[in-house]
């Protein structure tokens, strides 16, 4: 993990703000980071404090429409990623925006003003004040309610991961610019990052689905040759029925002719062969678990 000088860690901004107009690619994208991290870091315990930390706006694009599995992923890594030394805030406007399964999993919570006009928004608004620890100096559903500009509810864990009461809480403002960048500021912020020049170039690498469709195409046209090699052989029943045709003088019936496989059938079965001996080698096992590794388990 990058340091400065004093052993302060850095911040890394992901601009995903073209990313976000595709919310299952964004979601995929995630997923997938977690999951590394989640694979390859080593365990450390229950450390003070993590060594990492991730600040997912706008999650509710990771769980909008969403397959089960999905979600079902998603709160696994949140759940176990901790012993690796990983922290993870999801930050939304609503906290019904949060599936229940991963809310329950949040220690740390600071909720902002929410306004209830209608009765699903009280509702809402009821749901967010009975994730908090009650505190009895006051009602957490009118504190959600009645917060100000720079104020918050707030409830943080304690000692042994203990969550602390709801607290109406003074947030410090930011020391960093409000709003977004402007093309020019932003260009001038990436020059400046020590890790300049690595993300310049864009690659598109060959995707699983494109590998996938490849080994097919290869497949295919393995079949189609072995389909003619198996037309191009002599038909012994062919032969078998010609010798009894000549040679039945007796009253015999000759023996009838067996129906030859389509070509269409012996083209489909050969490529179901060929295609499953591709995907039995290394690379295609590699295919299959890059491609259902993320939601089904590990790779």
């Amino acid at each position: 993990m990058l340091t400065d000088a004093g052993g302060f860690g850095r911040i890394s901004i992901l601009a995903a703000d073209r990313l976000m107009n595709s919310p299952r690619l964004y979601a995929t994208f995630l997923l997938w980071l977690l999951s590394e991290l989640f694979e390859t870091l080593p365990e450390v315990g229950d450390p003070e404090k993590p060594k990492l930390v991730f600040f997912f706006d706008e999650a509710h694009l990771l769980f909008n429409d969403a397959p089960r599995a999905l979600v079902a992923k998603v709160e696994q890594v949140a759940r176990l990623i901790r012993s690796k030394g990983v922290g993870v805030y999801f930050i939304t406007q609503n906290p019904a925006d949060v599936p229940e399964t991963i809310l329950g999993q949040l220690g740390n919570r600071v909720q902002h003003a929410l306004r209830a006009f209608t009765a699903k928004d009280q509702k809402d608004l009821a749901k967010a004040a009975e994730t908090y620890r009650p505190n009895p100096r006051f009602q957490i559903d009118e504190a959600i309610r009645d917060v100000g500009t720079g104020e918050a509810v707030t409830s943080m864990l304690e000692l042994k991961g203990i969550p602390g009461i709801a607290e109406r809480t003074l947030i410090r403002p930011p020391s960093s610019q409000l709003g977004p960048l402007d093309a020019a500021v932003r260009a001038a912020v990436v020059a400046a990052s020590p890790v300049k020049g690595k993300y310049d170039t864009t690659l598109d690498r060959d995707s699983a689905w494109e590998r996938l469709r490849a080994r097919a195409d290869s497949a295919a046209k393995e079949a189609a040759r072995d389909a003619e090699a198996i037309e191009a052989r002599p038909d012994a029943d062919s032969r078998e029925f010609e010798r009894a045709r000549r040679y039945d003088g007796n009253g015999y019936d000759a023996p009838k002719k067996k129906p030859a496989a389509s070509r269409s059938d012996s083209v489909g079965t050969a490529f179901a062969k060929s295609f499953a001996r591709q995907l039995g080698t290394r690379s295609g096992q590699a295919i299959v678990r890059g491609v259902l590794g993320s939601l089904f388990g590990k790779r």
